[in-house]
């Protein structure tokens, strides 16, 4: 049975800025741990470069071995499946990451639920066993940033 594509559509009555919690997992072939040393560093360093450039704003962003999580929001014109797209393809070709074809998004509706999801994408690690406290995680973006667009 062939999965069903996601499209990731932003409905047209959500108000720009919104934040959405990403996922994006490795294939199972994946060659390389995404907390592999040197590639985190790389992989971390094209989040930044798309905040920085306003390709996106993230606010958390946190790797694990095999996938990883966000809470982003994008600027209102860029299309969310088309930069998070991109930025997988870039990582492809430069980082030879080999990405699932899809991704999981969730947009937050309340500040309660974007506390709630950085809460549970900062205890991912210490849940997997792989550190004791959340701040012993090295391979997590932290910008908190807020961003408004009129």
């Amino acid at each position: 049975m062939k999965k069903r594509k996601l499209y990731h559509t932003v409905p047209s009555w959500v108000q720009p800025g919104a934040i959405y919690h990403i996922r994006i997992r490795c294939r199972p072939e994946n060659p390389c741990s995404l907390v592999h040393g040197l590639l985190a560093y790389r992989v971390l360093g094209t989040v930044a470069f798309y905040h920085v450039r306003k390709i996106w704003y993230v606010r958390l962003f946190l790797l694990m071995p095999d996938h990883l999580h966000g809470l982003i929001n994008f600027p209102p014109d860029k299309r969310m499946s088309d930069v998070v797209g991109q930025w997988k393809n870039y990582n492809n070709r430069h980082n030879g990451i080999l990405w699932q074809d899809n991704y999981f998004d969730h947009r937050l509706r309340s500040d309660a639920s974007l506390d709630e999801k950085a809460s549970y994408i900062r205890q991912n690690p210490v849940v997997k066993g792989l550190c004791e406290k959340p701040n012993d995680w090295p391979w997590m973006l932290d910008l908190n940033n807020v961003h408004e667009w009129s």
